[in-house]
């Protein structure tokens, strides 16, 4: 196997380099980092940017399934409104966020994500629940959506 051992590289028409590599093992990349054709990032600014470390789009009624997901290996129904998100790769701590959304069909929205059960939160899962606002009942719903970053 060749090694290439280099600080810059470059474009030939670019007068920059377009990545630059650190004693220290950072990597900076000028301008926009693809994957395929799609844009990773297009960071502005100074401040760091963290990405989401898993998300998921699930059926909560019935037998409980996941329509997309990133990261996330399975969803546990335990009950009513009540749902365990397992990691495929756990995560480094269990300080990290999680934001989501769920609906209902019939009514106006009025959901709320997590309140109203206690839930555990470890770093290979996190139980969630999905409470309808105006009687804080928990809910199944048709669609739970929840994203974690740290």
């Amino acid at each position: 196997m060749s090694t290439l051992a280099t600080t810059n590289i470059k474009h030939e028409s670019a007068s920059t380099p377009n990545i630059t590599l650190t004693s220290g093992g950072a990597t900076t990349v000028n301008g926009t980092l693809n994957l395929g054709s799609s844009p990773l990032v297009t960071p502005t600014g100074s401040a760091p940017s963290y990405t989401c470390r898993a998300w998921v789009n699930f059926n909560g009624t019935g037998t409980v399934a996941i329509r997309a997901s990133g990261n996330v290996s399975s969803i546990t129904d335990n009950g009513t409104g009540n749902y365990t998100v397992n990691f495929t790769t756990a995560m480094p701590d269990t300080n990290y966020a999680v934001v989501g959304f769920a609906r209902r069909d019939d009514t106006p929205p009025g959901f709320l994500l997590g309140a109203g059960v206690a839930y555990t939160k470890t770093t290979s899962a996190m139980n969630i629940g999905v409470v309808y606002t105006p009687n804080t009942a928990l809910y199944d719903s048709p669609e739970v959506n929840c994203a974690f970053f740290r």
